[in-house]
């Protein structure tokens, strides 16, 4: 029945024009955001804003982030839309140092729903926000220590040459292998044992549930795509439709991981050298028995007195579901990132040969001073693969960006522009490490880029792949010690060359900078 006109046709068709004059008009106003606060911005496109090459193309938001830095090349800082939601890209050094560690009590949060209730796993050290995460992280941070790290690091060694054991068949053969498979199966036999406590053994089996289970995390499906863009850029969407960080059956499985194992130790009073075990104390004790005496520093050597270290030594215990989120974020962290930088470190190394055996010839000068063991101290004694590690994580950022809340209004020195409370704050990582005007030839994969004399000569925040100030990744040291560890036992015995298979050019995953096609390398052994 027509209520409008004598048609319902008619009507509805007023109603749909209604609605779409409403909603343009809303977004029009909601376009205007930048211009009051004096920011330089670009000119969006209804109804996408400025990403519309992800929303209909699926393009890499790292890429299309890219494109826009270009864009405001004379700006210190730009400002965007992700539909109608205000994003800031900021270019500028200075301000990049101001954000993340000078005025770090006005960007303290990352902005990422949280949902304690409905979804655990959510609340997590790199989502929680306020005096949450100032709590959790004091409590979070000793367990991070070198000293822990040596505690872990025979866990390590031990899946290394499990590794090798699997490859070393296909070596004497000189075969062709997929190595993005075999990484990521290393990193999560490892980060299974240490974060969960399980022996997931994935490097024998690679159909084992856990692994499985991880692949479906990571894996570029339509549905990962579009919850990571929306947690990333449209928050406010996600807490009104309570979308979950993961489905509901993954959640229900890590949970399971760590109630098991929880129970079991507890049960039979079974103790480890993990981050499980460590986690464990905090549940039980709210602190941990042996705190390594550790201050976190800036880069310029001031200690970081916002993490209010007094407030936050209390002795407050987790609940299961706290520990069970810190385990969960350790192993999402940890397995894909590290396994992504080895292989790509493989891949540069296959394309030259020479960085290769210089590489290896440290390997084997620095063990031979330890004995011919791979010992923690060994492995941080290479600077040469550093140099190595640094320079693929400059081309291949794990993090393409770093995302900062602003708290309150905050005026960008030696101008009139002013961030306004409530604003998402975008620092592209991967335009940074690809800025000419800091890494010349920025394409060209040259570790010489990492050596002292080099680095004292850019700024340096113009290298992030861990982020910094107090929000930096705290799993930082772990991954490195990972990374270390893969590439160690793999340059020693093996050399990687390329071979018909392999991607060259590189073609990345629409979510990540993981090669999409896999990585295929042929290996021989090392004479």
């Amino acid at each position: 029945m027509a209520i409008l006109t004598s048609c319902w046709c008619i009507d509805l068709g007023i109603i749909l024009i209604g609605a779409f004059i409403g909603i343009y008009n809303f977004y029009q106003k909601k376009f205007k955001h930048w211009k009051k606060y004096n920011i330089p911005h670009s000119k969006p496109k209804f109804p996408f804003g400025d990403l519309i090459s992800i929303t209909t193309m699926g393009e890499n938001f790292v890429l299309t982030l890219d494109r826009i830095y270009k864009s405001f090349e004379k700006e210190k800082v730009g400002g965007i839309w992700a539909f109608f939601h205000p994003i800031l890209i900021v270019r500028d050094v200075e301000v990049i140092k101001d954000i993340l560690v000078k005025e770090f009590m006005s960007f303290h949060d990352r902005g990422v729903p949280v949902d304690e209730k409905n979804d655990p796993l959510s609340a997590h050290l790199f989502s929680i926000s306020g005096s949450k995460w100032r709590n959790l992280r004091a409590k979070l941070t000793p367990t991070f220590t070198s000293g822990k790290m040596k505690m872990m690091f025979p866990i390590l060694v031990e899946s290394g040459r499990e590794m090798i054991s699997i490859l070393e068949p296909n070596a004497i053969n000189k075969d062709i292998v997929e190595m993005k498979d075999i990484l990521a199966r290393f990193t999560t036999d490892v980060i299974a044992s240490c974060a969960f406590g399980i022996d997931s053994n994935s490097l024998k089996n690679p159909d084992t549930e856990f692994r499985k289970m991880g692949r479906k995390i990571v894996e570029p499906s339509f549905a990962n795509i579009l919850r990571n863009f929306s947690f990333m850029a449209m928050p406010t969407l996600v807490k009104i439709f309570k979308i979950k960080l993961i489905p509901e059956y993954l959640a229900n499985f890590f949970m399971g991981s760590v109630r098991e194992t929880m129970d079991y130790r507890e049960q039979n009073n079974v103790k480890r050298n993990d981050f499980m075990q460590l986690l464990i104390q905090l549940k039980n004790k709210g602190k941990l028995d042996d705190v390594d005496e550790i201050k976190e520093k800036t880069d310029d050597g001031n200690e970081i007195k916002e993490l209010e270290v007094e407030e936050n030594r209390s002795d407050q215990k987790f609940s299961f579901e706290e520990a069970a989120a810190q385990a969960f974020i350790f192993f999402v962290a940890g397995f894909e990132t590290s396994s992504t930088t080895m292989v790509l470190a493989l891949y540069e190394l296959a394309l030259q040969p020479e960085i290769q055996e210089k590489v290896r010839n440290e390997i084997k000068t620095v063990l031979g001073k330890h004995n011919g063991k791979i010992t923690y101290e060994a492995a941080f004694g290479m600077d040469y693969l550093g140099n190595v590690i640094d320079e693929t994580l400059r081309k291949y950022p794990v993090a393409g960006v770093i995302i900062r809340q602003c708290n309150k209004d905050y005026k960008i020195p030696d101008s009139d522009m002013v961030i306004p409370k409530g604003t998402s704050t975008h620092i592209p990582i991967y335009s940074l490490h690809y800025d000419s005007k800091y890494f010349p030839n920025p394409e060209k994969f040259d570790p010489d880029r990492f050596t002292e004399e080099v680095k004292s000569q850019r700024p340096r925040y113009a290298y992030l792949p861990f982020g910094e100030g107090p929000r930096h990744c705290i799993g930082m040291r772990f991954g490195l010690m990972q990374t270390r560890v893969g590439l160690i036992e793999l340059l020693l015995n093996y050399k990687f060359e390329i071979c018909e298979k392999s991607p060259v050019p590189l073609k990345f995953s629409s979510m990540s900078f993981t090669p999409k096609e896999g990585m295929h390398l042929r290996l021989s052994k090392v004479n």
